[in-house]
């Protein structure tokens, strides 16, 4: 049987409470644009969703230049319709474990954590990719929940086809990384420290040491010193192996 997973989802979100009125008013599209641009992974595009509509409210339009489908018709329904068919039971149970973990959360709280997960999607010349799928609830009543959702190409970044679901805890909240969707959640302390992340994500972009060292500010003795502490901390024998281990499992 085919599963319309538009139809799913309705029933995923028609249990989000509607007790709750609070709204991100420190949330900034256009800050979150210039951040993204200096520490993306690889090509992206985010979008405003309002789950409890059930609706993709806006779409910027890099996602014209990487799936290949104008802004205009993309919606719900359609992202539904070109996830990969194996990915797409995994995604619904994701959606579900996500639903239930923020049922558990009131107040400002709900602000403080980023969703992560990854799904391949079908292009428009009918080629897959994976796409790095991250989002924060910016608004939560009655009426509207709406998410800041970013998506990224990470195609060249992870091989393993298992997707993945992680809470990442912020301003001080505990992470849940690689989720097991029964709900069973495991706090787990980070892998890397904020450098840490910050070196590995230049890393992802294609830096060298020397230019990283430049860029943060630092000398290069103490990146090529948090490399080698990474390699160690992660069982990494490569920086290639490195990067994927830290996209693959959701440790940035």
């Amino acid at each position: 049987m085919t599963i319309n997973a538009y139809d799913e989802l309705q029933k995923i979100w028609g249990t989000i409470p509607t007790n709750e009125r609070i709204k991100n008013c420190e949330f900034d599209i256009q800050k979150q644009k210039k951040l993204l641009d200096i520490f993306h992974i690889g090509e992206y595009y985010y979008m405003i969703v309002n789950v409890r509509k059930g609706s993709i409210e806006m779409v910027s339009p890099e996602i014209e230049k990487i799936l290949g489908y104008k802004p205009e018709n993309i919606n719900l329904p359609f992202l539904g319709s070109i996830m990969h068919p194996e990915d797409l039971t995994q995604y619904l149970n994701f959606e579900a474990a996500t639903t239930r973990f923020f049922n558990c959360i009131s107040g400002e709280k709900l602000f403080r954590y980023k969703v992560q997960n990854d799904f391949r999607l079908r292009k428009a010349d009918g080629t897959y990719l994976r796409m790095l799928n991250q989002f924060v609830i910016i608004q939560h009543d009655a009426d509207n929940v709406r998410t800041f959702v970013i998506n990224t190409d990470i195609t060249h970044l992870k091989k393993d086809p298992q997707p993945l679901l992680s809470f990442i805890g912020l301003d001080g909240e505990p992470s849940y990384y690689n989720v097991d969707i029964e709900n069973i959640f495991r706090t787990s302390k980070p892998v890397f420290t904020p450098r840490e992340k910050d070196i590995v994500s230049k890393l992802a972009q294609g830096m060298n040491s020397s230019q990283i060292s430049e860029n943060l500010h630092i000398s290069k003795h103490t990146v090529d010193s948090h490399r080698k502490n990474m390699l160690k901390k992660t069982g990494s024998k490569s920086t290639c192996e490195l990067i994927s281990n830290a996209f693959n499992n959701g440790w940035v």
